[in-house]
């Protein structure tokens, strides 16, 4: 997914940190591991690491692209979906992991 590489190598360029020890990967869609309604599907997942296996982050495509009106939309929310899991996993606050955000738009 072209929206995630750029979301990557911009997150690089602003807290490299931060992408430290942690995989991350593409789904079409979440499986249906932890209850979730049609309403409130999940559009990523993080998993923190264990002994053996780096944090690992899984972005779902089709929930992202449901949810974006446009292709600038989709690279916004996947963007901003990969800083959200990433401060889960890192405990950075998302400020830290991208500085260039407007302070006062809405996460």
């Amino acid at each position: 997914m072209e929206c995630l590489d750029a979301a990557i190598a911009k997150v690089n360029t602003s807290c490299p940190e931060a992408l430290r020890s942690v995989d991350i990967g593409i789904e079409e869609v979440p499986v249906a591991v932890v209850q979730w309604s049609p309403e409130s599907i999940p559009l990523a997942a993080a998993v923190e690491a264990t002994d053996g296996r780096p944090a690992q982050i899984v972005i779902y495509r089709r929930p992202l692209e449901h949810r974006a009106a446009s292709r600038t939309g989709l690279r916004i929310l996947v963007h901003r979906t990969l800083v959200e899991q990433l401060a889960a996993l890192t405990g950075l606050s998302t400020s830290e992991i991208d500085p260039f955000s407007d302070p006062e738009e809405e996460w």
